[in-house]
C-alpha cells in the first residue's frame, strides 16, 4: 500500500514477489507520478497494479499489508483490511524480522540521519562490513540474501516507520535518540501520540539491547526509565577529534555516534578516523556554489524549526535564510526569536511564509525580511539583496510538500537556481520577485 517514491515500497513489493507471494501494489498516485519506482519494477512478477485508487476488495482479501509509512493513523482502508483479518506490516518490519546482523538504530526530531552515517563511518573504519539504511534512503530488504552475521546494519528510523512497528516487531540491538522535539503534528494526532511512536526504539528492545542516549537532551529527561537492557549515556564534546562539518550540534551527534561505536566494541583510534573524516551528508550543511563573493549553502534536510535553528548558529553572519513550506503544525516563536538574533535577512516562502515572517518581523522589526511565493522567487531576492561576503542558506524548517514532492526535489532545485544563475548573472536574468514586510503585516 503506497509504492512511493524513496524505494521502500517497490524494494517490498520486489522482495515479497521473490519470496513467492502474490503481490497486489496499490497506490492513489497516478501511473505517469510513479513511472520512475514503476519503472524499477520490471521483470518482476507483480500479480496487480492498482493505481490511481484504491479498491475495497484489494484490502478485503489479503493476507498481508505492507503499509507505506506516509500512510496516516487511521487510515480507513488499513481498518477495513485489520477487520478482514489481514496483518498489517511495513518494509523496515520486514528488513528487522529477517535481518541477521547486529542492527544498530537512530532516531530522534532532529539530527538523526547525520549521526547514523557518523555510526556507519566509525565501524567502517574499524574494518566491518557496513549497511546502512532506512529513513536515510534505499531499502535493505534487497541486501538481505548477500547478508552474513558478521555484518552490521545502521538504520536511521523514522516515528512514521517506528509507529508501524507490531506488538511482536523485532527493534535494533542498539538504540541510540538524539532527542525529542515537537514535529510532524500534522500526521501524528497529538505530541503523546509522536513520542509514543518514537519510544517503540526502546519499548520494543529486550533485556539484552542497548540504549545510547542523553537525558539531559531535549525532551529525553524521562525516557530512561522505559530502557529494558543496559543505557548507556555520551561522555560529552571534550574527547572529540576535529570535525568537517560545522556547529555545535554536529559535535553532539558526533559524541553520540562515538558512545554508539564504542558500545559495540569499536577502538578508540576507528572513532577518530571515522570522525575526523566524516564530511558530511547532501542536503545538510552543503555549500554548492560561490555566486559573486555569496556562499550558497543548501540545508533542504531541516525540516524542523530546531534544525534550522542549528544551522543558523552553525554559519558564519552576514546570513541570509530561505525558510517556508508546509505546515507541521508545529510552533514557529522560537525559530523566529532566532532568526532574529543570527540572520541578517530572511525570505520566507510557500504555505507558511506569511506566517513565518510576520512573527519574525515582531521580533526584528529592522530585520531585512521578505515574502515570496516560490523558492525560485525567494533565491531571486536574496541574490539581490545579500550582499557580497554574505552566506545564503536554504533551511526551510517545515516540510516540501506544498510545493514539492519531497524535501530532495527541493534541494535539487535549490541547486539547479544556483546553476541557472551562475549562467545567466552576466545577463542580469534573475531579479527580485518578492515584497518587503513590514512589522504590522
Amino acid at each position: 500500500m503506497g509504492l512511493g517514491h524513496f524505494g521502500g515500497g517497490l524494494a517490498a513489493a520486489r522482495w515479497l514477489a521473490r519470496q513467492g507471494a502474490v503481490v497486489t501494489v496499490t497506490d492513489k498516485a497516478s501511473e505517469d507520478r510513479l513511472a520512475s519506482s514503476l519503472a524499477a519494477l520490471d521483470g518482476v512478477s507483480i500479480h496487480r497494479y492498482r493505481l490511481g485508487e484504491h479498491r475495497e476488495e484489494d484490502f478485503r482479501d489479503a493476507d498481508l499489508i505492507v503499509v507505506n509509512p506516509a500512510v496516516r493513523p487511521g487510515d480507513r482502508w488499513l481498518d477495513l483490511a485489520r477487520r478482514a483479518g489481514a496483518i498489517l506490516t511495513s518494509e523496515i518490519e520486514l528488513f528487522l524480522e529477517n535481518c541477521p546482523a547486529p542492527t544498530i538504530g537512530v532516531t530522534g526530531s532532529n539530527g538523526k540521519s547525520t549521526t547514523a552515517a557518523m555510526i556507519a563511518s566509525i565501524l567502517k573504519a574499524d574494518g566491518r562490513s557496513v549497511c546502512l539504511g532506512g529513513n536515510l534512503g534505499g531499502s535493505l530488504l534487497d541486501d538481505l540474501k548477500a547478508m552474513k552475521s558478521s555484518d552490521w546494519v545502521v538504520l536511521e528510523l523514522s516515528s512514521f516507520q517506528l509507529h508501524r512497528l507490531g506488538p511482536s516487531a523485532a527493534s535494533p540491538n542498539t538504540a541510540v535518540i538524539t532527542n525529542f522535539t515537537p514535529n510532524h503534528l500534522n500526521w501524528h494526532p497529538d505530541l503523546e501520540h509522536y513520542r509514543t511512536a518514537k519510544q517503540k526504539i526502546l519499548t520494543r528492545q529486550s533485556l539484552r539491547d542497548t540504549a545510547v542516549f542523553d537525558p539531559g537532551a531535549a525532551g529525553l529527561s524521562d525516557w530512561k526509565h522505559i530502557v529494558p537492557g543496559d543505557f548507556i549515556a555520551p561522555s560529552g564534546l571534550t574527547d572529540l577529534p576535529s570535525l568537517l562539518i560545522p556547529g555545535r550540534h554536529n559535535q553532539v551527534n558526533a559524541s553520540l555516534a562515538a558512545t554508539a561505536a564504542k558500545s559495540v566494541g569499536c577502538t578508540e583510534r576507528a572513532i577518530e578516523t571515522g570522525l575526523s573524516n566524516f564530511r558530511g551528508l547532501p542536503d545538510r550543511l552543503e555549500t554548492v556554489a560561490n555566486l559573486n563573493g555569496r556562499c550558497i549553502v543548501n540545508d533542504t534536510s531541516s525540516t524542523t524549526p530546531e534544525s534550522t535553528m542549528a544551522a543558523l548558529e552553525a554559519l558564519d553572519r552576514p546570513l541570509w535564510l530561505m525558510a517556508g513550506g508546509a505546515d507541521k503544525g508545529v510552533d514557529y516563536g522560537q525559530l523566529a526569536d532566532h532568526i532574529a538574533r543570527e540572520a541578517d535577512g530572511a525570505v520566507f516562502f510557500g504555505q507558511v511564509a506569511q506566517q513565518l515572517a510576520s512573527k519574525t518581523a515582531t521580533h526584528a522589526t529592522r530585520l531585512d525580511c521578505h515574502v515570496a511565493r516560490t523558492l525560485q522567487e525567494a533565491f531571486a531576492v536574496c541574490m539581490e539583496r545579500a550582499p557580497r561576503g554574505a552566506t545564503i542558506v536554504l533551511s526551510p524548517a517545515c516540510s516540501s510538500h506544498d510545493q514539492f514532492v519531497n524535501y530532495r526535489a527541493r534541494g535539487e532545485a535549490f541547486v539547479e537556481l544556483t546553476r541557472l544563475y551562475q549562467a545567466q548573472s552576466r545577463n542580469g536574468c534573475v531579479g527580485r520577485q518578492g515584497r518587503r514586510l513590514k512589522a504590522e503585516d
